[in-house]
């Protein structure tokens, strides 16, 4: 009887835990929420959503403030700049960064607020360093490196990147230049990433990420 009656307490204080850590919220609620964030963020920023059929028409370019909205992965994507370059191949590459990450949702767990930068490495002396590998299928992976100078490493203690991360190099045409490359030929994105598609903070409390990134290949 002993045995049961602390398995049943366990359980109940288990089960206080989690509710305390989500308010009580059902994570189909949660997901309704932050859909509600993206939607407002997109009116406040008077961006225009396109889908992925008219990116596909129009040469995969964006407008100045278009983003396009990737329905699997429900990441959205405005390309500043695709390089000048070539779109990778297969194979394994070096790539360094520059980003904001800003939360675009209240997260009262997290005592965060709507619009609050989250991490950022703009103003580091070092960039964000992450070997990318290029599937034959076209698929993407990658783990940051330099772990002691990595902004998103102090951040979340993980190596993995954000899979919202590696959605704009299908698109991006990336080269590697033998000095620093000019500011103006680094390719540039901004994206709405999802929790699904981002840090494991965003993925365990449901939160979306407004990102804006470099991306120059070494």
């Amino acid at each position: 009887m002993k045995k049961l009656f602390y398995l049943s307490a366990l359980i109940y204080v288990l089960t206080l835990g989690l509710q305390s850590c989500n308010n009580g919220k059902t994570y189909a609620e949660m997901k309704e929420e932050e859909a509600d964030a993206i939607n407002k963020f997109i009116l406040e920023n008077d961006i225009k959503v396109i889908s992925e059929k008219e990116f596909i028409e129009n040469d995969t370019i964006t407008a100045e403030n278009e983003f396009v909205l990737f329905d699997k992965s429900g990441v959205y994507m405005n390309i500043q700049y695709r390089g000048d370059g070539e779109i990778l191949k297969e194979g394994r590459y070096n790539i360094s960064s520059r980003f904001i990450e800003i939360c675009i949702k209240d997260v009262s767990d997290m005592q965060i607020t709507a619009g609050d930068t989250l991490t950022s490495n703009r103003y580091s002396p070092y960039s964000e360093n992450f070997l990318l590998t290029v599937g034959s299928s076209g698929s993407y992976s990658a783990s940051f490196t330099d772990m002691a100078q990595s902004a998103m490493y102090e951040a979340y203690s993980t190596s993995a990147v954000p899979n919202g991360w590696l959605v704009p190099f299908a698109y991006l045409k990336m080269k590697s230049y033998i000095s620093a490359a000019p500011s103006d030929k680094i390719a540039r994105v901004r994206l709405i990433v999802p929790h699904s598609e981002g840090t494991s903070y965003a993925t365990q409390y449901v939160y979306p990420c407004y990102y804006e990134i470099t991306y120059d290949l070494n």
